[in-house]
């Protein structure tokens, strides 16, 4: 048999059972970082600091503080804007940081995993 090929049930030094430690741990491992995102929190403002979002990792708002200087009543459509605009860049962070969280974890395969981060 040629060098590197199969030998004794095993794939390139690697027996099942070590495959299976390996896997163990990876979900073991897996887990934990979901956790440690999933109590996280993510704070993003927009309006120059008027309008300030806070999201957790299961990209919920937490909160939500809005200056009343950016209170208009003849233009509520900008505080709207200014809103969105704020959740949505902590939802981006949050995203990010589960994002790089995964590459960490999985050696940069995690994109195709469908483990929905």
């Amino acid at each position: 048999m040629a060098r590197g090929g199969f030998r004794g049930g095993s794939y390139g030094g690697m027996n099942q059972a070590n495959m299976m430690r390996q896997a163990q741990k990876m979900q073991k491992d897996l887990l934990k970082m979901q956790e440690d995102l999933e109590a996280s929190t993510y704070t993003a403002t927009s309006g120059g600091g008027v309008v300030t979002a806070t999201v957790t990792g299961k990209r919920e708002v937490q909160s939500l503080v809005i200056d009343p200087e950016a209170v208009d009543p003849d233009d509520v459509e900008m505080l709207q804007d200014m809103v969105i605009a704020a959740v949505n860049e902590a939802l981006r962070q949050a995203e990010a940081a589960a994002t790089q969280n995964m590459a960490r974890l999985t050696g940069g395969l995690g994109g195709g995993l469908g483990l929905g981060f």
